[in-house]
């Protein structure tokens, strides 16, 4: 018992710590769920012909696309790819867009991952 009084303060700080970690995944965890959820509401309004209200969906998954990660990217690429074919363009489905839009930004980071891989590999090549 003494042991814990004499740490209390350590102790405070290491449950305060174990707390706020866990608060944060949790968050982490709640806005994936959140995004997952908004890309299925801007599908399902799309494919019922609610136009206005995936245009506004539309653009908020635009505005998120450049700061997702890259697996959620591929999830979105995929889930995309089965809704529509991304071989012909079709300018006037919101689906389409969206799935060009995250090609697009795979395709730029992987250039981005390329040259990095090149650098390092030059760097211990000499």
């Amino acid at each position: 018992m003494y042991f814990l009084q004499k740490y209390r303060y350590a102790w405070l700080f290491l449950g305060m710590l174990v707390f706020c970690s866990i608060m944060v995944i949790r968050q982490y965890r709640l806005n994936e769920d959140r995004r997952v959820e908004l890309r299925e509401a801007f599908i399902l309004l799309h494919s019922r012909g609610y136009t206005n209200e995936a245009q506004r969906l539309f653009q908020k998954l635009l505005a998120d696309v450049p700061h997702l990660t890259d697996r959620q990217l591929v999830d979105d690429m995929q889930r995309t790819m089965n809704l529509v074919d991304p071989s012909i363009p079709n300018e006037n489905n919101l689906i389409w867009k969206y799935h060009w839009t995250v090609s697009n930004e795979m395709e730029k980071r992987s250039e981005s991952s390329l040259r990095r891989a090149l650098k390092l590999a030059n760097e211990l090549g000499k």
